[in-house]
């Protein structure tokens, strides 16, 4: 079918730019700002929270398909273009193969957001409550 063959082709387009944003994100020259967005895009792309559970038809994917495009397009913008098209080569190149201890230091760093979001939540509901 041609709108899975689309569709297969998009997905392998979006790993090709999350992986280049991760080359970018260890870049030099690529901004602080930037990198902190290209942090926030690669922890939600991976996270198994979202802001609306995939399991609710529709809607459940609507916001991995609306946000993650956003981010990546406003990142982008936000690095030089030179920068850009090195790191797309370079991914195109090589296959992603982060050593098993950063895998597990993302794993830390997606828990330990979704574990200070639900405390300051907690924190905000029991402050309302007194």
């Amino acid at each position: 079918m041609k709108w899975i063959d689309s569709l297969e082709k998009q997905a392998r387009r979006l790993k090709l730019e999350l992986h280049a944003l991760w080359l970018a994100g260890a870049d030099p020259r690529t901004p602080r700002m930037a990198r902190w967005l290209i942090v926030c895009i690669i922890v939600y792309a991976v996270s198994p929270i979202d802001l609306i559970p995939d399991p609710i038809p529709i809607l459940g994917y609507l916001d991995d398909l609306i946000l993650l495009p956003l981010g990546i397009a406003l990142a982008l913008r936000m690095i030089p273009g030179d920068v850009m098209a090195g790191c797309r080569e370079r991914a195109r190149t090589s296959t992603f193969s982060a050593p098993s201890h950063w895998k597990w230091a993302g794993v830390a760093l997606v828990a330990l957001v979704w574990v200070s979001a639900i405390g300051l939540v907690a924190w905000l509901v029991r402050r309302c409550m007194n």
